[in-house]
């Protein structure tokens, strides 16, 4: 196991290759030596619909640029390999484990970093918007099914997952749960992970609204993510896509990024670019030595 435990004087320590310049984290809280805290890239990245190998180009350019910071975890959006509600997939996805999730063990092994990423997945004839966990020795960890969809936006459908299959995983950086983007608006389904005593949460996100709803509707996101963090207990890592859904009644919507990072306590630790891609690389505190005390503001706000 890596030895996480780091003397530190803050909270993070921002690096963004591809957002030279950008704004710091937005509140910062004080943190104690020897805090438990993983070295983490969050990875908003471009997708587009149905464009695999570019889209698998951009998720190494970003392991590119974390591996050289020292990461020990990316993490990476909802169906970043096909796009969201993109009815392509029901022929181009992949099973798990199968060609798209053996691809991703192998960049972790040649990158030496965990990897969370949202991909399709298929099964006989049903299609899952799922999400994996990959250890830095390439082997897949965990696999998450989004239960809460909106099956409105794409026919056929994603079929749902199991409530009962929620999961937390050991791994080399602790104990980790995932969940996908709207399965954290419903509380039983993040309590469900929290019951798990995770010290991590990791939830990839394809938050997409109407263009003239950005860059507001980021602060949805933001409210979102501290609240998931509450119900979990634990550090939550939501990490949104940059780009467009191109299929079906919400074609046209914009990914605005702005990915969040919040404390066990609802803290905001950071909110990235706000539709731009971004790899912001965070010292991120996790289990019970990752409660910050607040800095002056409320969680969520």
């Amino acid at each position: 196991m890596r030895n996480i435990c780091r003397p530190r004087l803050c909270l993070l320590a921002a690096v963004s290759g591809f957002a030279a310049g950008c704004a710091p984290p937005p509140r910062e809280a004080a943190m104690t030596r020897n805090e438990q805290v993983i070295r983490t890239a969050i990875c908003q990245i471009l997708c587009i619909d149905g464009d695999r190998e570019g889209n698998f180009r951009r998720i190494e350019n970003a392991l590119e640029f974390a591996s050289a910071q020292g990461v020990e975890l990316a993490c990476f959006p909802e169906c970043a390999i096909l796009g969201w509600v993109n009815p392509q997939a029901h022929q181009l996805a992949h099973p798990i484990p199968g060609p798209a999730s053996d691809r991703i063990g192998q960049l972790a092994r040649q990158y030496n970093l965990m990897i969370a990423i949202g991909l399709e997945e298929t099964e006989g004839d049903e299609l899952y918007d799922s999400a994996i966990l990959v250890g830095s020795d390439g082997r897949l960890l965990l696999r998450h099914r989004k239960i809460n969809n909106i099956d409105e936006l794409m026919d056929p459908p994603y079929t749902d997952g199991a409530p009962g299959d929620i999961q937390v995983v050991e791994t080399e950086i602790g104990r980790v749960g995932m969940l996908i983007c709207a399965d954290t608006f419903v509380e039983e389904l993040v309590r469900a992970v929290g019951s798990k005593s995770p010290d991590l949460l990791l939830v990839p996100y394809g938050w997409a609204a109407k263009n003239e709803m950005w860059p507001d509707h980021g602060k949805e996101l933001a409210r979102t993510v501290s609240r998931a963090a509450q119900w979990a207990g634990c550090t939550s890592i939501g990490t949104d896509l940059v780009g467009g859904i191109t299929h079906g009644p919400w074609a046209g919507r914009t990914y605005g990024g702005q990915s969040v990072v919040a404390d066990r306590d609802g803290n905001i630790l950071a909110i990235l670019r706000d539709r731009d891609v971004d790899v912001r690389v965070l010292e991120v505190p996790i289990g019970p030595a990752g409660r910050v005390a607040p800095a002056g503001t409320q969680p969520g706000t």
